[in-house]
């Protein structure tokens, strides 16, 4: 897949953590997909859309988000949405209502004839063990299935004792053990043969400069949608980190 930016803006986001809890999020992203993102040639979630996804087959009838994706790809911009630590249950049944494509994890793209590597980023938090270990749990396809054949109630309730329990565990943790491992950066950058790693995950935004292999690369991480709305555009070659507002509710 190659963009051109010089034609149309490349749109990155990650971690809006939808919930109806936070309704102002919710209707920034319906605002935004809607209007600015139409502009693009593309957009890419990468992870962590919703704030948990308990299975496709429990989706409300009412749930706004997957509509105003496909009204947004029908209008001619592409969607890819990639996996998260929360949302990693999202299926096929849901990206079809999307209008969206289902991306591997990482991915490689090309934009303006560049390669970029495309993460959640979660992966590379490598110095948190522990998460590591849930994480290959929580991927592994037979305790997905065994999830998955519970009741909607049951999943519930174990998707909020799961967040009780990551909340005291990360309360503990010290803040560079839950960041990206340097090493673990490098290697994914070398083994991809990319010069451009973005992600998200660390709700820690911003753009960092590196060496791999005596080539200058770039980290660049996503922001989240809690105290705004975070977009990395890509327009005319320029990477630009872009935050807004949330639209709050007497919008």
């Amino acid at each position: 897949m190659n963009f051109n930016s010089h034609k149309a803006p490349v749109l990155f986001i990650a971690d809006l953590h939808l919930d109806p809890a936070r309704p102002e999020a919710i209707r920034s992203f319906l605002g935004f997909v809607a209007g600015p993102a139409r502009t693009a040639s593309a957009l890419f979630i990468l992870g962590d859309l919703f704030e948990a996804w308990i299975g496709d087959d429990a989706r409300p009838e009412d749930e706004p988000v997957a509509p105003a994706l496909a009204a947004l790809a029908a209008a001619g911009t592409d969607v890819f949405l990639m996996h998260g630590n929360r949302d990693f249950l999202i299926g096929e049944a849901f990206t079809s209502a999307a209008g969206a494509t289902l991306l591997e994890e990482p991915t490689r793209i090309e934009v303006d004839n560049e390669p970029v590597l495309l993460e959640h980023g979660d992966a590379l938090c490598t110095d948190d063990e522990t998460y590591q270990a849930f994480r290959r749990q929580v991927r592994d396809p037979a305790w997905q299935a065994e999830f998955l054949a519970l009741t909607p109630e049951a999943r519930l309730e174990q998707a909020r004792g799961a967040r009780i329990q990551s909340g005291s565990d990360t309360a503990g943790k010290a803040d560079a053990i839950m960041d990206v491992n340097s090493q673990a950066v490098q290697q994914r950058l070398a083994s991809w043969q990319a010069k451009r790693l973005i992600h998200g995950h660390t709700h820690r935004p911003g753009r960092h400069a590196l060496t791999v292999a005596a080539t200058p690369c770039e980290r660049i991480v996503l922001g989240d949608w809690f105290e705004q709305a975070s977009v990395l555009r890509v327009d005319e070659g320029r990477y630009q980190l872009e935050s807004t507002p949330l639209v709050p509710s007497s919008a």
